[in-house]
Parts: C-alpha cells; structure tokens; sequence
C-alpha cells in the first residue's frame, strides 16, 4: 500500500451528452471558477445514459476548445479510446492541445468498450483481449512519436490510464501511467491498488510515481478519508446534460480545501 503523499485533488467529468455546447462551455468555467483542479470530459459517439440518440459532442475537438476557453485547470479526456485514432495521430493531436492550453493536458486512455461507437462509426469493435493488445502496442507509439514531435510538449504530458483489469490493464498502468484512474468502493480500490503495486514491483517501477485517481459519487464523508487511506490522491465527480449540476462538486472541492489546509 502507498502512502498518500500528494495534495488531494479534485476532477470534474464533464459528460458531453444531451446539452448544448455554450452549456457544457459555461459548465466548465463556472467549474475552474470554482477552483477545481481537473476539467475531463468523455470520448463517445453517443450518449451512455438517458435517450441513446440524444445531443452529443467530440472529445478532443472539445478538448482543443476547452484549452482556450479556459486558463488554470488542467483538461482532459476521462478517457481517449484508443481504437479510435491512429497512436501517432494521438500523440500530435495531446502535443498540439498542451500546447494551446500552455501546458495544462492529461492524456487519458483506455482500451475502449462501448460497441455502439464502433459499430456506428464503422470501427472494429474486436474483443475485450483484442482492445487491450491494440492499447499495448499503442503506447510506445505514443510515447515515441511525442519524442520526435517539433515543437516537443512544453512537458512530460502525463498519461492516465482508466480501468481496472487486474492481468493486463494494471500491468500497463505500472509500465506507462503517471496516474490510474478506476471506479468502485473501498473494498475494490484497496484490492486494485495492492495489485497495481505489484505489477510496479515486477515491471522495476517505484509505485509512488503513479498518481491514483478514482470516481467518486455522494459526500465526501461518506468515502473520501478511506479511500485517501489508500493513497488515493484524485476524486473525480461525473455530472450530465442538459444541465450540468455541481452540487457535489461543490461538496468535494471543500473537503479537498479542508484536508489540504
């Protein structure tokens, strides 16, 4: 087990489903307003919740967006899906946004699994193994065409890798991650940690260089101080369309203020 060692911070996952974009615009400044440490939003075709056909937006072109609507908040996507684009694609279209945000981009990605945005936009939608040996290969390639890139990042952009696969994902997360990012109680974040911590020890990798990252729902009373225990550091609150309600945003972002002194 980590002992958390970072300052606690707070994400907002921005679903971009069912609102217009001048909501989902003024959500997200009224969210760095706010003093939220993290703007992500998804990478769908279409809606996950309410009508299935319903409004939806694209992930990076929001995310290109985003960098010049806002001006402190880190931004990114909770997650890329990997199939969708080409790796060294990928990798210029994160240098070109942390560039435009001055240095502000986490790139998130995961192996995919929503079979609606394959099979729409005419992707192959393979198997879980499939998706994930395609997400293995896809990160060196990342991590190489960033090298070579000119301009070069204006940093290290660090990567988030989502999911909670204990064979595979959690082995890719201590070869590549800076931070992971899962979902679940404490009962299943304390046993994905223990793993992810000896998937670290495998790979040579110090587990502390991995920010860990989780989605949280209702007060932070009720979870926010066993899963800190952890060494979870990130809480992410996730809020839709077609009003964007911040409530427990709110909730969060003072729990964080209050821990972190």
């Amino acid at each position: 087990m980590t002992t958390a060692k970072r300052p606690i911070r707070i994400g907002l996952q921005l679903q971009p489903q069912h609102a217009d974009y001048a909501t989902i615009r003024r959500a997200a400044s009224e969210a760095e307003e706010l003093g939220v440490d993290i703007v992500f939003n998804w990478d769908h075709f279409y809606p996950l919740s309410g009508d299935p056909d319903g409004k939806h937006f694209e992930c990076w072109t929001m995310l290109g967006a985003w960098a010049e609507s806002t001006s402190r908040v880190q931004i990114g996507a909770l997650v890329t899906c990997n199939s969708y684009r080409n790796p060294e694609l990928l990798a210029d279209m994160a240098r070109t946004v942390d560039h435009i945000s001055d240095g502000r981009l986490i790139l998130g990605i995961g192996a995919g699994w929503f079979e609606k945005d394959y099979t729409e936009y005419g992707y192959e939608f393979g198997t879980a193994g499939s998706r994930l040996a395609e997400l293995a290969d896809a990160l060196p390639r990342i991590e190489s065409r960033l090298a070579k890139l000119n301009p070069a990042p204006t940093r290290e952009i660090p990567v988030l890798i989502g999911g909670g696969g204990e064979k595979k994902t959690l082995r890719l997360v201590a070869k590549h991650a800076d931070i992971w990012h899962g979902f679940g109680d404490v009962e299943i974040a304390a046993r994905k940690l223990e793993i992810l911590d000896r998937h670290c020890a495998d790979v040579g990798r110090d587990p502390a260089e991995i920010e860990r990252s989780v989605g949280v729902r209702g007060d932070p009373e009720d979870s926010g101080a066993k899963l800190h225990e952890l060494g979870i550091t990130m809480f992410t609150v996730a809020t839709g369309g077609p009003d964007y309600d911040l409530s427990t945003l709110r909730k969060w972002i003072a729990w964080r203020d209050a821990q972190n002194g």
